[in-house]
């Protein structure tokens, strides 16, 4: 299914603002998985990652990193 123009919804999304702001979210209370490894910045970002996808139902979506050296 093609969507009209006038819905189509461009998100690019800062990966690793969107990392930092979740691992430091839980900074207090980190999330520790089952072998000791804190998945906080995992669980947030997923987490923020989802929130766009279900509430802005982006048509086209984009996860950037900034590149190497900077």
């Amino acid at each position: 299914m093609i969507t009209p123009p006038s819905e189509r919804k461009l998100f690019l999304i800062d990966a690793y603002a969107l990392i930092f702001r979740a691992y430091y979210a839980f900074i207090k209370n980190p999330r520790i998985n089952s072998k000791g490894l804190n998945t906080s910045a995992i669980f947030g970002f997923t987490n923020a990652l989802l929130d766009v996808i279900r509430n802005e139902v982006p048509s086209h979506l984009a996860v950037v990193f900034d590149a190497p050296g900077g």
